[in-house]
């Protein structure tokens, strides 16, 4: 029951703030305006500012925001105990997270749809904004030389998952294309599209469709990445409206109508217990993983790497660039912008919250090992027995759909649909962020080539200007990372594909680094116009202070520094993040004083 007791009280928490918290945000600091001027109807090109329906731009947000992060951030911060990753989730949610995310939107709904990289530029000032663009830059040639990666492995653990996340894409071209061209409602032809990705998951492990989906498992991880890039080019240059908007709200059908199932599961479990065993009884639904966990075996200290461990589902950096970089372009009007900005991130925080407990609670309704069916803490301990370093992504995601798989068993679903359907809704969030992160990208090499420069690095620059030329850039840059062999290996077809991991270690606190560049932005907006900005600034210096702090010690600090490993790609590209924010912060510090109630040049409104 404690298990029941605390997601409720934690969606209660959630509605309470969007309630409370969330319209003091929107009606008394932002001061939301329904019939304020939106860059989606003064800039529309019916490419990239399209005005759409708030349900629309809602799925679309969410589902690019949450990725894999919140679920398998969770799976690694429960190490520490699942009490401080839940108080975490909750609170940083409410009071970072949500803020972050709804600040980044409105600043950037208000100044033409430009995102937070290039504001920077005129509310603090050009250097600010070149170095931002960098830090952008950098984290997002990470998540696109990863994810495809991350989406392979998932398709080749749970490949009834393949199809119906392949299925989703001419679905969403046809929709997109009737909607645009009749004029219609999504809601009905996005049920349909629902109905048959659930058929597609039933079916998915037998017959010739299992048979299908298998041999596409079968293909070399390289394969899928090339694949999965290609897609994201294509998905990056089209319309909005043609693949992106109708497939992530499609996508959010799924994935909402997955986590619903989630939470009946729970419930069910909580009341009635586990799946029956053949002699009926049924195991309790209790809470086998430590609540407090402080020093896990091989793991750093909890402080402060909880926080840039768990990023998705309590604040992340990458959200600032989904909120200004897409999502402002479409939003049709200013009072939608609290659903989508603060709602989304809750969302998203319920999303971990019920990750959390999956993991510590759902595991211990059973899992199978060659000794046997084990339970309770017997369950948690086979998958989280051993160090720090021995979870791989294929074990930490895992570890949520076999604990989600164990609750939707409890209401009647056949374990292997459960499976299927877990697989599908990480796989779905991971390709949403995909193709999102493949046009932002696109949108952040467009900027930087747009800097003032010398007229023939001008003239040099220019194919990248153009939304071909820099998406080719990107997803190139991005292939010939995925491809490069781990360290001391020769290329090999079938083991290419991971040389996104040798970058990844940089990106959780680099990641969170640019949460709190982010408040900075929104900080200097409201300062500027004499509003309240403590909410913000307290966030802000966390977020950069928290993440320099374990960039340096992953840099500097002890026997598994990369200084001490002598890493010196991670080692460089850590001490140059460090550098970066110490000069951003010394600029806005020496700004600070002298910009109270100053309009930044070229100011596009006074709020």
């Amino acid at each position: 029951m404690l298990v029941f007791l605390i997601a409720l009280a934690a969606a209660a928490t959630f509605v309470v703030a969007y309630r409370v918290y969330g319209s003091w945000i929107a009606n008394k600091v932002f001061a939301v305006d329904a019939k304020a001027p939106v860059p989606s109807e003064s800039l529309r090109d019916d490419v990239d500012y399209v005005p759409t329906a708030a349900p629309v731009i809602f799925g679309h947000h969410f589902t690019s925001i949450a990725g894999t992060g919140p679920i398998v951030g969770p799976a690694i911060g429960i190490f520490w105990g699942w009490a401080p990753a839940l108080l975490w989730v909750i609170f940083g949610s409410i009071f970072i997270g949500a803020v972050h995310d709804f600040g980044s939107l409105m600043v950037s709904l208000r100044n033409r749809g430009q995102t937070v990289g290039e504001l920077s530029g005129r509310l603090l000032n050009p250097r600010v904004r070149m170095l931002f663009l960098v830090v952008l830059f950098v984290a997002l040639t990470i998540v696109l030389a990863i994810f495809g990666l991350v989406i392979a492995a998932v398709f080749k653990q749970y490949p009834a998952a393949i199809l119906p996340c392949l299925l989703q894409i001419p679905i969403a071209v046809l929709i997109g294309l009737l909607i645009h061209r009749k004029q219609g409602k999504l809601l009905l032809p996005s049920l349909l599209a629902l109905g048959l990705m659930y058929v597609a998951v039933l079916a998915g492990n037998s017959g010739w469709l299992g048979e299908l989906n298998a041999a596409l498992a079968a293909l070399p991880i390289a394969t899928w990445v090339v694949i999965l890039l290609i897609y994201s080019y294509v998905a990056s240059v089209l319309p909005v409206w043609v693949l992106l908007q109708p497939r992530d709200y499609i996508n959010s059908l799924q994935l909402l109508s997955a986590l619903g199932l989630v939470v009946l599961g729970l419930v069910g479990a909580a009341f009635l217990g586990g799946a029956p065993d053949p002699q009926g009884l049924r195991p309790p639904l209790e809470l086998a993983a430590p609540a407090w966990n402080p020093n896990p075996a091989g793991a750093p200290a909890m402080f402060p790497f909880l926080f840039v461990t768990i990023a998705c589902g309590a604040i992340s950096g990458f959200h600032c660039l989904v909120s200004s970089g897409t999502s402002s372009k479409q939003l049709q009007s200013e009072c939608d912008a609290k659903m989508i900005g603060y709602g989304s991130m809750l969302t998203e925080g319920f999303l971990a919250v019920l990750v959390i407990l999956a993991i510590a609670a759902g595991l211990g309704l059973g899992v199978k090992t060659e000794a046997g069916q084990l339970f309770g803490e017997a369950a948690w301990l086979s998958r989280y027995g051993g160090a720090w370093g021995d979870l791989g992504l294929g074990a930490k995601v895992a570890a949520f759909v076999d604990g989600a798989a164990n609750l939707l068993a409890a209401i009647g679903i056949p374990r292997g649909a459960s499976i299927a359907l877990m697989g599908v809704l990480v796989a779905s969030f991971a390709g949403t962020t995909l193709d999102s992160a493949c046009r932002l990208q696109r949108y952040i090499v467009q900027e930087l080539a747009g800097l003032p420069r010398a007229p023939a690095l001008r003239s040099l620059s220019a194919p990248l200007r153009n939304k071909h030329g820099a998406t080719l850039f990107a997803v190139l840059l991005a292939l010939i990372i995925a491809m490069l062999p781990p360290a001391g290996q020769a290329f090999d077809w079938q083991s290419a594909g991971k040389g996104g991991l040798l970058l990844w270690p940089l990106f959780g606190a680099t990641n969170q680094l640019l949460g709190g560049l982010a408040f900075l932005v929104i900080t200097f907006y409201l300062w500027r116009r004499g509003k309240p900005v403590l909410f913000v600034m307290i966030p802000m210096l966390l977020m950069l202070c928290i993440p320099f702090w374990a960039m340096f010690q992953q840099v500097f600090v002890g026997e598994h520094s990369w200084v001490a490993q002598k890493n010196g790609l991670l080692a460089a590209l850590g001490s140059l993040s460090l550098l970066l924010e110490l000069w951003m912060v010394v600029e806005a510090m020496l700004l600070l004083p002298r910009s109270r109630g100053v309009l930044e040049p070229d100011a596009v409104e006074a709020l």
